[in-house]
């Protein structure tokens, strides 16, 4: 199998697919959804609790990890559906009694090597052409933003970089950024440093990511 570090989002449908056709399917296909969506790392993943999460408000708190900026993402819709589904399933399982949101079948939480073993196996299961590891969705989920438009200051807010050279991996390979660059764009820098600006573009992006991963489970 090719060495990449990121994934794209029909390979991240892919492995939706194959986490809801194998073993703990609900359980798996959020833990990849979320990873993905949210850019985080497989640690930040795992130490996600049930106080974080607030379905009626649809919103996340991220505790970011390597002294990145901690931050409050909004939740998809199709996010919420697999959150439900899983928290359903979750009722069945050991461990009620903790707060950790992903956990095993003995209750206790999930492992960064059950969480590695777990995407390995599905990536296998599901056709595409690199193994999978979990920092490779956090990767595809920077990529992913700058590919619908988002300008480097965000991804480095939502990512949590504190140092935007870790950011700019993302957008430097992104042909889209220089379209209009002959053009004028009077007024453009105070909008982008606009509040409301910034939140209208992450509600249009939000909107394109949701696009690019909704699938039907029956396909």
């Amino acid at each position: 199998m090719q060495k990449r570090k990121f994934l794209s989002p029909g390979e991240v449908r892919a492995l939706l697919v194959s986490a809801m056709n194998g073993a703990n399917p609900e359980r798996n296909h959020c833990l990849i959804m979320m990873t993905w969506y949210h850019g985080l790392r497989a640690s930040e993943t795992l130490r996600l609790r049930l106080s974080d999460i607030d379905i009626a408000g649809r919103r996340i708190s991220i505790l970011r990890l390597k002294n990145s900026f901690s931050t409050i993402h909004p939740l998809l819709s199709d996010e919420v559906r697999a959150l439900r589904a899983w928290l359903h399933a979750r009722k069945k399982w050991a461990g009620l009694d903790n707060d950790w949101l992903f956990i095993s079948r003995s209750g206790c939480p999930l492992s960064r090597q059950q969480f590695y073993n777990i995407l390995t196996k599905i990536s296998q299961n599901s056709g595409i052409s690199v193994s999978a590891h979990p920092h490779m969705l956090r990767h595809a989920c920077g990529y992913a933003l700058a590919d619908n438009g988002a300008d480097t200051r965000l991804i480095q807010d939502y990512l949590g970089h504190r140092n935007i050279s870790h950011t700019v991996r993302y957008t430097a390979s992104n042909a889209a950024r220089f379209e209009g660059i002959w053009r004028g764009r009077r007024g453009r820098k105070g909008q982008q440093n606009d509040p409301k600006c910034k939140l209208a573009q992450l509600v249009i992006i939000y909107a394109n990511l949701q696009q690019n991963i909704t699938y039907k489970t029956n396909n």
